[in-house]
């Protein structure tokens, strides 16, 4: 069954969750971040995926935007931060979050190929409005799709049935492209095509499912579609 919708989740993958700790370290009056930026965005993005999965289990559901601030307020206090105007200036550079330089020409280039494209992700609707926005990429995109829509988020099965629903398309017609490895897993045995998209040279998860491809960066992305 050839490929006819390519979806990818949204943070990690299309935008570069580490640039809002990064950018805010090279600001001047910052100099205290920059010494930790590394480990405060490593353990603000754990603990925000982490809250996701624990609130997924106990069904006791908020939207992404909560759990980034909660895992900001958790890393910050690791790191011996107390800061309210530094926290406001975290949280505003992560909702303009920078997509990855690949990305723009990359979903060009499937848009090109006459394929649909889109992204399903934990954010928040305003949160993804946001980042699409200002990466530039709203135009590549036929549809951004939040798990607020059924309120649970991945890698809970009802959010995958939100592509077929959408899209129209069979499980088989998807390439489902995601950095987190867990959200691949979960993707494959749910039916789609996958890639996972290892950036940091992380090993396999150890999970039921593995993904189809691995491949270090987005930019492979249009020929692997276009030859499955």
């Amino acid at each position: 069954m050839a490929i006819t919708t390519c979806i990818f989740d949204a943070y990690g993958t299309l935008f570069d969750v580490n640039a809002a700790a990064r950018d805010a370290a090279a600001a001047p009056g910052n100099e205290v971040l920059a010494k930790v930026w590394p480990g405060l965005a490593a353990d603000w993005r754990n603990k925000q995926l982490q809250y996701t999965w624990l609130r997924a289990v106990t069904g006791e559901h908020v939207d992404f935007w909560q759990v980034t601030q909660d895992g900001l307020d958790w890393a910050m206090e690791a790191a011996g931060l107390a800061d309210a105007r530094l926290r406001a200036d975290l949280l505003a550079l992560y909702r303009e979050l920078p997509a990855y330089a690949e990305v723009p020409a990359m979903l060009a280039a499937l848009k090109a190929a006459g394929m649909t494209t889109g992204i399903l992700s934990n954010g928040s609707p305003d949160m993804l409005s946001a980042a699409v926005k200002s990466a530039g990429i709203k135009g590549y995109l036929d549809a951004v799709l939040s798990v607020e829509d059924v309120g649970i988020f991945k890698p809970a099965r009802v959010v995958y049935d939100m592509v077929g629903a959408r899209f129209g398309c069979a499980p088989g017609e998807v390439l489902f492209v995601s950095s987190n490895g867990w959200d691949v897993a979960a993707a494959t045995g749910y039916g789609f095509r996958t890639v996972w998209v290892n950036r940091a040279g992380q090993p396999m998860d150890r999970l039921a499912h593995r993904p189809e491809q691995v491949l270090d960066d987005l930019r492979g992305i249009p020929d692997l579609a276009g030859g499955l």
